[in-house]
């Protein structure tokens, strides 16, 4: 979906608040690092929903801490039933500006080298469950308004900063906030990458069922912990001697009396961005038909599934596809489950461009799979795409580009933000384009997230200066 804009755009540059927004990071620094560790300390995956609590205990928490630490900047503060948070400068104009990040977080998953919940410093970057996705952004705006707020800029819009509680499992959070609040005229998401991103693929999710196969050799298969992530560690129970077993490069195995435990070993990832990733399920799942450790019934299971391991492109399925303006389709097998009605399920996360869509791939899969496996739909979003010229893009991209002194455009992704629910909105930093990530530190949604401290600082100042830029647009 294509959004348009009719937004006109002044010529102020904000230039005289540059000095002060750098001293005001300078001053606030540590305190900035203190706050991202407390919200890290709040385990904040969906839960079980209680009273109060719509996403469950862990989601809930960490939006009250988020808002107990707004109320200590001196913002006013608000949420839509605990789905979503908010703290707010009011502006000339009832309509207002906005940003939203969100609170809460993928399971922590394996091959942590420490307390996923314990943020750590070290060498300049912070480690932690969601030190980048998305609570260290979350604090970065509470503190961009804390600034618009203590310099006295004058606000023509009010500005939000929106806190998400579901953004990691099904965005509900936002058609409960739209349903009683006016859209933002301008939002964007620090959720993403700079410089800015202003279109997003589209979004589904499937499920590929195979079984139940009562008289199976597979008794047990499980791994990844969220469907949005290249999973890295899997296993399976089979029955088997380990002795007639050969080793392979990234497998286990483990007798477990009269079964054989296979464990998959590969390397997370996000999964928008497969590339360099390796899946533990179809490690444990290449195993068991290289091995024929299985009945003809699951045979035909694992064969179908090899075609959505093949390759993350699709094509092994027959999806592959591009359209010029995003990048090509990916696809990946995020958590297998053996259901407690004796099927096995692998989820699938597919990114696609605007020249496919979700019922045509969940068709084209099935045809692939035939009998072997049953296929389903479970979610869908359509891409989105704002053209480059729009005056808050030129906004956002020039503001990014005079604070780190580059010369960067506008990028489309397969990854899904808050975005793509507004009417007018981009994702925005606060990751930086080819910053390499330290030996010990992974990506976002993997083990041992990792956020650079200077990179975060300077996010914020671009934040700053954003919003006030933003400000003299004419929405």
């Amino acid at each position: 979906m294509e959004r348009e804009n009719q937004v006109s755009a002044k010529p102020e540059s904000g230039a005289e608040w540059v000095g002060r927004i750098q001293e005001f990071v300078r001053q606030n620094r540590e305190e900035i690092i203190l706050n991202i560790g407390r919200l890290v300390a709040v385990p904040s995956t969906e839960g079980t929903p209680e009273e109060g609590a719509p996403f469950g205990p862990g989601p809930r928490k960490a939006l009250d801490e988020a808002l107990k630490m707004a109320r200590e900047m001196g913002l006013s503060v608000g949420h839509q039933d605990y789905k979503m948070g908010w703290a707010e400068l009011p502006g000339e104009r009832a309509e207002y500006l906005a940003t939203i990040t969100h609170l809460d977080v993928v399971p922590a998953g394996e091959g942590w080298d420490g307390d996923p919940f314990v943020m750590r410093r070290r060498e300049g970057w912070l480690l932690g469950r969601g030190v980048a996705d998305d609570k260290g952004p979350s604090v970065l705006c509470l503190y961009a308004l804390k600034f618009l707020k203590e310099a006295g800029v004058p606000l023509r819009y009010g500005v939000r900063a929106l806190l998400g509680c579901n953004e990691e499992s099904g965005m509900a959070d936002v058609p409960a906030y739209l349903a009683a609040n006016p859209a933002p005229v301008f939002c964007f998401s620090p959720d993403t990458a700079f410089p800015l991103c202003n279109g997003e693929k589209g979004h589904c999710g499937l499920e590929m069922a195979g079984g139940p196969f009562p008289k199976g050799r597979i008794l047990d298969w499980e791994g990844g912990v969220a469907t949005n992530a290249v999973p890295d560690r899997a296993s399976a129970l089979v029955k088997a001697d380990l002795k007639a077993l050969p080793q392979r490069e990234g497998v286990t195995l483990e007798q477990e009396g009269e079964y054989v435990r296979v464990r998959g070993w590969g390397k997370s990832g996000h999964a928008a961005m497969p590339e360099g990733t390796v899946n533990a399920i179809w490690l444990v799942g290449s195993y068991l038909l290289e091995q024929g450790l299985c009945t003809p019934e699951e045979k035909a299971y694992l064969e179908a599934l090899e075609k959505l391991h093949r390759a993350t492109d699709g094509s092994g399925l027959g999806i592959a596809a591009c359209d010029g303006r995003f990048d090509p389709l990916t696809v990946i097998g995020g958590t297998m489950k053996k259901m407690p009605d004796g099927r096995f399920v692998q989820t699938l996360d597919i990114r696609y461009p605007t020249n496919t869509g979700g019922k045509k791939l969940e068709e084209a899969i099935q045809k692939a799979v035939g009998a072997a496996a049953q296929v389903k739909l479970k979610e869908d979003a359509e891409p989105f795409y704002i053209e480059v010229d729009a005056a808050p893009i030129r906004t956002l991209i020039d503001t990014y580009n005079q604070v780190t002194g580059s010369n960067e455009k506008p990028f489309t992704m397969g990854g899904g933000t808050y975005a793509r629910n507004f009417p007018l909105a981009v994702s925005f930093g606060p990751e930086y384009p080819d910053l390499q990530l330290p030996a010990f530190g992974g990506p976002m949604h993997g083990a041992n997230e990792a956020a650079q401290e200077e990179g975060l600082l300077q996010a914020l100042e671009i934040y700053i200066l954003a919003l006030i830029r933003l400000q003299q647009l004419e929405f």
